[in-house]
């Protein structure tokens, strides 16, 4: 079948066209420069073909869904987006090389390389579980490598909500690195489903190929489907693979849903201990937490690594140690959200003075900070909000059947993002300054700018309308 020449590239206000970078079903990539700042762009542009309502939607997801994730070093930035003049929808993004594509069919990696890009993008997908998404179509063609050697998760194009993914149907999908309930329509979306494409995807990236993928033999969709269905993963076949990862990987590719690895998090624990075994340089975890947990590990890296003795063992580590007590106590899992209390292990109680002094001292300890988290959180809460900043003059004007707001620089911190709300109630997360939104069919285009910091909206700008009935084309 003949290939598809790509579409002509939009003309997009403050972008200047440079190339074609690359064509799917849906839609093309181009590369760009944007003017200001001046720095080299991919656009991805859906095609007129296939625009609709329902695509459309699907699309301003896939925006929304990144925007909120791409604070994420291993997830994909995405700059902007909005409607061409010609009514396609388009994406502003990172400019990175694809070329671990093609690298790891072309050489295979090695087993460091392997480990390291595995933990950081199962982190991606870990991050993104814990917001409620799945990404859907974790393979390598996906994973993307920034200017400075960093891969990132690409493409969440048929992501779905953890709470939608059950009732929903994908858009499309990768049969090479699909677990077997989603190919055979059991599913069309789960975290254990997620953790069988992370392990296919490492297994790709050593052996050169997708796992049941045979050299020379029948390859064909039904082929591949119908190896993957009996659930016997071929061995990798290379002597500087160590059994113990082939193990890990075995597991995560289980026929068996509930036999792999419970959670992303258990995964890259896994793989970790690997690099622990081999005497490697760690990868460090990269998952998103709350400020306050973050906090109180008083030693980030002891409490995010792991040693190699029986981490593929999940009940390992409840032998080696006393069971967790008192309400709320869920073990392991809950390492990352859990409270400690500073300096619990040095406390003493003298009970010299009798039991009823002890039991009053610990009554006023806790009235007493109980009215100082109240009163700290009290000043928090007032603090953080004092501490959002807000977009206070906009600019609007109507061009070539597009109105283009801008607005100067808020004063963003990493991880902050604008959220665009139309009047019409459409909304959308940047990092740029400047929205555009087709003036067709529309007499005015009115928008207000929020700055949200840490999940938190600050207050939103004053509304913004630009008239379209008269310059309207």
């Amino acid at each position: 079948m003949a290939r598809r020449l790509p579409s002509a590239p939009p003309n997009l206000p403050g972008f200047s066209y440079l190339r074609v970078l690359g064509s799917g079903g849906f839609a093309d990539v181009f590369l760009y420069e944007q003017n200001m700042p001046r720095r080299q762009v991919a656009v991805k542009v859906l095609l007129a073909a296939v625009v609709n309502d329902q695509v459309r939607q699907l699309f301003q997801a896939e925006a929304n869904v990144m925007a909120q994730l791409s604070s994420h070093p291993s997830i994909l930035t995405v700059f902007q987006a909005g409607l061409s003049a010609d009514g396609r929808p388009y994406l502003v993004m990172e400019y990175c090389s694809g070329a671990l594509s093609r690298r790891f069919r072309d050489e295979p990696l090695s087993v460091p390389d392997a480990l390291r890009i595995g933990i950081k993008i199962a982190s991606a997908v870990e991050t993104a579980h814990r917001f409620g998404i799945l990404h859907r179509d974790i393979k390598p063609s996906n994973i993307l490598v920034t200017a400075y050697g960093h891969p990132v998760l690409s493409d969440f194009g048929i992501a779905a909500t953890l709470g939608e993914a059950e009732s929903s149907d994908a858009v499309g999908l990768s049969i090479p690195w699909s677990a077997p309930e989603v190919l055979l329509d059991e599913s069309s979306g789960s975290v254990s489903a997620e953790v069988w494409s992370l392990g296919a995807t490492v297994y790709s990236l050593l052996a050169g190929r997708s796992p049941f993928e045979q050299p020379g033999a029948d390859n064909s969709s039904a082929a591949l489907m119908s190896r993957i269905a009996q659930g016997k993963v071929p061995a990798i076949n290379r002597a500087d693979v160590p059994a113990r990862l082939e193990i890990v990987l075995d597991r995560a590719m289980s026929r068996r849903p509930g036999s792999r690895q419970r959670t992303v998090l258990e995964f890259i624990r896994e793989l970790q201990s690997v690099e622990a075994d081999l005497g490697l340089a760690q990868t460090p975890l990269e998952v998103a937490m709350d400020d306050w947990a973050a906090a109180t590990l008083a030693d980030p890296d002891d409490k995010t690594r792991v040693s190699g003795v029986n981490s593929i063992d999940p009940h390992a580590a409840r032998r080696r140690r006393k069971p967790p007590t008192g309400p709320g106590s869920r073990g392991e899992p809950q390492l990352l959200h859990s409270r400690s209390t500073p300096g619990a292990s040095q406390t003493r109680i003298h009970r010299r003075g009798g039991r009823g002094r002890m039991m009053w001292a610990l009554m006023a300890a806790s009235l007493l900070t109980v009215g100082l988290s109240a009163t700290a959180a009290a000043l928090l809460v007032q603090r953080n909000a004092a501490d959002i900043p807000v977009v206070s003059e906009i600019a609007g004007r109507l061009r070539s059947g597009t109105v283009v707001f801008t607005w100067s620089d808020a004063g963003l911190r990493p991880g902050d993002n604008y959220v665009v709300t139309l009047r019409t109630g459409e909304e959308s997360r940047q990092k740029g300054t400047e929205f555009s939104v087709d003036a067709t069919g529309r007499a005015n285009v009115c928008l207000t700018v929020t700055v949200n910091r840490e999940g938190k909206p600050g207050e939103p700008s004053g509304e913004k309308c630009v008239e379209t009935a008269e310059g309207a084309p």
